[in-house]
């Protein structure tokens, strides 16, 4: 069963990067001849063995349907997947289990929360953005604006990247219904000030949904600090499996909401001429859950608890700061962002060389990095660019694999002067 785990005081402890490093073993793996770097860590982390032991073991030792079943199996797998959601509320500081939603991925609770608003949605009401959501953020809002003729308002971000509060205030206004923001810019790395925004949101009654997708890998959440009604999370990004998302919400919305899908598990009864819904969390999980992802997620969050989330944020300040300095040296290099705070991501071009050129040019050297408009294509339009490279750091990188990063692009300028 995977008990929450219970912080002690880790700050006094060494970052021992190597020893986090053999609990991925992945990153002993060599690529063309060359130790693997893996810096698209924005797009999937890699496994820790903690995480691939708890999945194998819910396969090969408990598995069976969750919640239905009267027997061992079912009692145990009911147990595992029911304190999996308790890890993951501890993981957000939630004030009820029954306030997290275990989805098909955060793309999936976006989703869930717009069909469930949209009846709530008329013609020239409003959904404040930010010009930098990624499009799991940004489509299903389209869907509103398509299905109910609702009006999409846009936070523009300055050059280096950052968000103005100020600019909040503007887009806030009497036809708001929701604000829908990413917690950190997958492109950027900017951190949005959420709890200040939801401060202003809420003064006015519109409920806020944040995005953590990048947000929950780098930084401490805290949900009800925040004071955000919504927040997702996806867990291949946090060292977890595909194929699962978390969804928080306040009680009081998700009783508000109607589901998103319809099936066993979401109801209380059903007969010939009606349904009666259940309450929150089962009314969104409709069908068989995601049970061992969901074990997997624990097991890879509890992993993160245990290293302690404010010095792996402390060892991504770090390489950040690094790799800003040795790829600022490059020639031609342009990084987009820089806002104070970011988290550890880089995004840059090569003057004159295409993102997908540098990207498959510097995985020759073993150097793995993300290439293309990285589903934030009016953030890019925001800054003149169609492509670029996307260096995101996790809390098994290091400053050599930094220097192999730079390495690989000097190399690469020079085959292209």
């Amino acid at each position: 069963m995977n008990a929450p785990f219970n912080s002690q005081d880790l700050d006094q402890r060494p970052y021992d990067v190597e020893a986090i490093r053999r609990d991925f073993p992945i990153l002993s793996r060599t690529v063309y001849g060359k130790p693997l770097v893996y810096l698209d860590n924005g797009a999937s982390a890699q496994k820790p063995t903690a995480m691939l032991e708890a999945v194998h073991r819910a396969y090969s030792e408990e598995y069976a349907n969750v919640h239905r079943g009267l027997h061992f199996l079912s009692n145990a797998a009911t147990e595992a997947f029911e304190a999996s959601r308790e890890t993951v509320r501890h993981f957000l500081n939630a004030s009820s289990v029954d306030e997290i939603i275990f989805t098909r991925s955060a793309t999936e609770a976006i989703n869930l929360v717009s069909y469930g608003f949209e009846q709530e949605i008329g013609e020239g009401d409003e959904i404040v953005l930010t010009i930098m959501e990624h499009h799991s953020n940004l489509v299903p809002w389209h869907f509103l604006r398509e299905r109910r003729g609702a009006k999409l308002v846009f936070v523009p971000v300055g050059d280096d990247g950052s968000i103005s509060m100020d600019e909040f205030e503007k887009a806030i206004g009497p036809r708001t219904k929701l604000v829908a923001i990413t917690h950190m810019s997958n492109v950027l790395g900017t951190v949005t000030p959420v709890k200040d925004v939801c401060a202003l949101a809420q003064a006015h009654g519109i409920p806020v949904l944040v995005d953590g997708s990048q947000g929950a890998v780098h930084l401490s959440v805290d949900v009800q600090d925040i004071g955000c009604d919504f927040y997702i999370f996806t867990g291949h990004k946090v060292y977890g499996p595909t194929g699962i998302g978390v969804l928080y919400g306040r009680r009081e919305r998700l009783d508000a909401m109607r589901p998103f899908n319809g099936g066993g598990e979401m109801i209380i009864e059903v007969t010939e001429d009606s349904v009666t819904y259940n309450a929150p969390p089962h009314r969104f999980e409709a069908g068989t859950p995601p049970i061992v992802q969901a074990i997997g997620l624990a097991a890879s969050l509890n992993y993160m608890m245990s290293i302690g989330r404010d010095r792996i944020s402390a060892h991504e300040h770090d390489l950040l700061t690094y790799a800003t300095d040795r790829l600022s040296a490059i020639n031609s290099l342009r990084i987009y962002g820089n806002a104070p705070g970011k988290g550890g991501i880089i995004s840059f071009d090569l003057e004159g060389i295409h993102s997908h050129d540098v990207a498959m040019l510097i995985d020759r050297e073993g150097v793995a990095v993300r290439a293309g408009t990285h589903c934030a294509q009016p953030l890019l339009k925001r800054f003149g660019a169609t492509s670029t490279c996307r260096a995101s750091f996790s809390l098994y990188n290091t400053r050599a694999e930094v220097d192999s990063l730079a390495e690989a692009l000097e190399k690469a300028r020079r085959f292209f002067a």
